[in-house]
């Protein structure tokens, strides 16, 4: 009766460590592993948009004096950029206000204020091109003496940039599948994605002066300006899963 029962112990021990045994060395199944890949997409295209900025320089004896006519100047600059672009997107908004005192330091004592300088710089984001050369024109006639740079965007709703995007989105997609296919694996889910960056290198324009309005008053032709074309970078991120 004993054996019997030592028997049965003996049995059930052996069949536990053996399913011990199998549990602790059976195949891994289901294994799987996690890499990051990166797509990079650049692509010529000509911009949607122009951005310039300008500014109305005064100076008076006075500060409310230099602040009073550069307050008149920039509202006629204004309306006569707005009177060009009636009926466009475009907008135009104060970027910079300053007023500095003019201080004389060589007279040997405490420095002495001898005016004032007042400054407001004006940023037109413009989205009909071809009216880039008549706003530099209407503004400085209307009394902005200082053009300060045009710079040449694609809008963020450009299709261009969508294309880039998806490119960039392909192209990660292609890494991460070459990957899986040299592990011989295959993609099992897209764990994370993210929008590396788009940088917009434009090419800057060689328009930029200092001018007195007056000399600008009545140009003979509008001013000729170019946009030429765009470098748009997309970059796109992505954590794969791959499976064996």
């Amino acid at each position: 009766m004993k054996e019997n029962l030592y028997k049965i112990i003996a049995l059930a021990l052996f069949l536990v460590l053996l399913a011990v045994a199998i549990f602790v060395y059976r195949p891994q199944q289901n294994r799987s592993t996690k890499v990051t890949v990166v797509g990079d997409s650049q692509a010529k295209v000509a911009p949607d948009t122009a951005v310039i900025t300008f500014s109305v320089v005064t100076q008076g004896k006075q500060a409310v004096d230099a602040q009073q006519e550069n307050a008149r100047r920039s509202e006629a600059v204004k309306q006569a950029v707005e009177a060009i672009l009636a009926g466009s997107k475009s907008e135009v908004k104060t970027s910079d206000y300053s007023l500095d005192p003019q201080r004389d330091y060589y007279s040997g004592k405490l420095p002495k204020i001898l005016g004032y300088d007042v400054k407001n710089t004006v940023i037109a984001s413009i989205d009909r091109l071809d009216q880039v050369g008549a706003v530099i024109d209407a503004a400085t006639k209307a009394g902005a003496n200082s053009v300060e740079g045009i710079r040449y965007i694609v809008g963020e709703a450009s299709p261009a940039q969508g294309d880039a995007l998806a490119l960039a989105t392909k192209q990660a997609m292609a890494k991460a599948e070459s990957i899986a296919k040299s592990l011989n694996g295959r993609i099992v889910r897209i764990v994370e994605t993210s929008e590396g960056g788009i940088p917009v290198e434009d090419r800057p324009s060689a328009y930029n002066s200092m001018a007195d309005s007056k000399m600008l008053a009545k140009p003979a032709v509008v001013t000729p300006v170019q946009a030429g074309s765009l470098n748009i970078r997309s970059q796109v991120v992505l954590v794969v899963e791959i499976g064996f």
